[in-house]
């Protein structure tokens, strides 16, 4: 049997300087722009059906994983980002009430070409617009 370690194989420092040369902000936020802001044919957990969600425009997208996945034929790019609501309570104090909406997925090719997206959503949050159908 071949032992092979890739503790301090040359692919992880090459994966790290992808990474880091990513804008995964900017990638989220054409994103999210490109679909307005709305989630349509979405099912949640329960199996419920939501014809469209509307997420709050003041929406914080926060990178929490990275991953590089290879089959047989393709190589991908998987970003996973948190997304937080920030509703700051004008009556008081300006005092933050950060609130988890759900999880965004994007996948993209080797050309970092859009393939596929995965929403997980809290949709019993205030914070969104739900449709529905």
């Amino acid at each position: 049997m071949t032992r092979l370690e890739l503790k301090n194989h040359q692919v992880w420092q090459d994966l790290t300087e992808i990474l880091q040369s990513l804008d995964a902000n900017l990638l989220v936020q054409e994103h999210l722009d490109q679909c307005d802001y709305k989630v349509r044919g979405y099912w949640d957990e329960k199996d419920e059906y939501y014809e469209q969600i509307t997420l709050p425009r003041t929406l914080e997208a926060e990178l929490v994983s990275s991953s590089i996945g290879v089959t047989h034929k393709e190589r991908f790019l998987q970003l996973k980002f948190l997304l937080i609501a920030d509703a700051v309570d004008n009556m008081k104090t300006a005092s933050s009430n950060a609130q988890k909406l759900g999880e965004l997925v994007l996948i993209y090719n080797e050309n970092l070409e859009f393939i596929d997206e995965n929403w997980l959503l809290d949709v019993d949050s205030p914070f969104l617009v739900k449709r529905s159908g």
